[in-house]
C-alpha cells in the first residue's frame, strides 16, 4: 500500500544515541508515508508516542524481535536494510578503504584496521568505541 524509508546520520547518532536515533529514523519514515497507519508496529522494546503530520496520535505496539513474527515489521526490515546497504555501496565508491561495500556498515576486522589505519570519516560515528 506504501512504504518509506529514513536514515539519521553519524552526527545526529552521536548526538541522541543509537536507541533514540533508531526511534527517529522510524518516526521519519512514518512522516514519509502517502497513508496514514491505523495502528504502527515497532521493531523492539522501546518507541515514543508518535503523531502524524494531521496532527493525530497513531497508537503503536512494540513488538520484541518482530522480524521473526510480523510480516509487516520484517517487509520494513528488509527496506531499511536494503536502502542501508546501497548507502554503504555508495559510501565504499567515495572511500574504498573502509570496505563499506563487503561490510555494511559492520565493525568487522577489516573495517577497524582501516580507520586505525586512515582514520574516521565525516560518515563514522564519533561515539563508537572501537576497542
Amino acid at each position: 500500500m506504501a512504504w518509506s524509508v529514513a536514515a539519521v546520520d553519524a552526527a545526529e547518532i552521536d548526538r541522541i544515541n543509537i536507541l533514540n536515533a533508531s526511534i527517529t529514523g522510524m518516526q521519519r519514515a512514518l512522516d514519509g508515508l502517502s497513508v496514514r497507519p491505523n495502528l504502527i508496529l515497532a521493531d523492539g522494546n522501546r518507541f515514543r508516542p508518535y503523531t502524524g503530520p494531521d496532527g493525530v496520535r497513531i497508537p503503536a505496539h512494540c513488538v520484541i524481535h518482530g522480524d521473526a513474527s510480523s510480516a509487516a515489521i520484517a517487509a520494513a526490515s528488509v527496506l531499511a536494510k536494503t536502502h542501508r546497504d546501497e548507502y554503504m555501496r555508495k559510501l565504499a565508491a567515495e572511500y574504498p578503504q573502509y570496505g563499506w561495500d563487503r561490510n555494511m556498515a559492520y565493525p568487522t576486522v577489516e573495517h577497524r584496521e582501516a580507520i586505525r589505519h586512515y582514520g574516521i570519516t565525516p560518515y563514522h560515528r564519533r561515539s563508537y568505541k572501537l576497542d
